[in-house]
């Protein structure tokens, strides 16, 4: 494959999945590390896995993968630890009106880097299995982990 058609190919990929990357980077976002910085570092892996890409899952499914692992990583070696951001600034459908929604937002926001992956993904409607995919985790472990999340979230909430 030429190097211009992979070249348009990949642009192409990332035009469609745009949202997935915007979405994994606002959740990891904050003020020492801007939206735009880690947009750029996931863009820049997916162009380093791009060849290697081969089919076995679904684009977006790929993408989500290593968004993730991208913005994990990045914060793993980061000497500081990173503040948090109230992410409801960065969320499109969250109505100003809705106070439960800004509160379980900003109870997610306190999670861990991989509970608010998972949750995540699970808000974005993915099944288990998918979620598994992604994370490189056993579908057990991620309805596991899913299920102890709620239970946190719920017992910060009462809080």
């Amino acid at each position: 494959m030429s190097e211009k058609i992979q070249e348009k190919e990949f642009l192409n990929m990332v035009r469609q999945n745009e949202r997935i990357i915007y979405k994994v980077t606002s959740f990891y976002a904050n003020d020492d590390e801007p939206i735009s910085d880690l947009y750029q570092e996931v863009v820049i892996n997916l162009w380093k896995a791009y060849p290697n890409f081969r089919g076995e899952s679904k684009q977006s499914t790929w993408i989500y993968r290593i968004a993730l692992n991208t913005c994990v990583t990045f914060f793993r070696r980061s000497k500081n630890k990173p503040s948090y951001v109230d992410i409801t600034m960065d969320v499109p459908d969250v109505s100003d009106n809705n106070d439960e929604i800004k509160e379980l937002y900003r109870l997610i926001n306190k999670l861990g880097k991989i509970e608010r992956a998972l949750v995540l993904l699970y808000l974005d409607e993915k099944s288990y299995k998918e979620i598994a995919e992604i994370t490189g985790l056993s579908t057990t472990n991620v309805a596991t982990k899913l299920s102890r999340i709620k239970d946190k979230l719920k017992k910060m909430s009462n809080e």
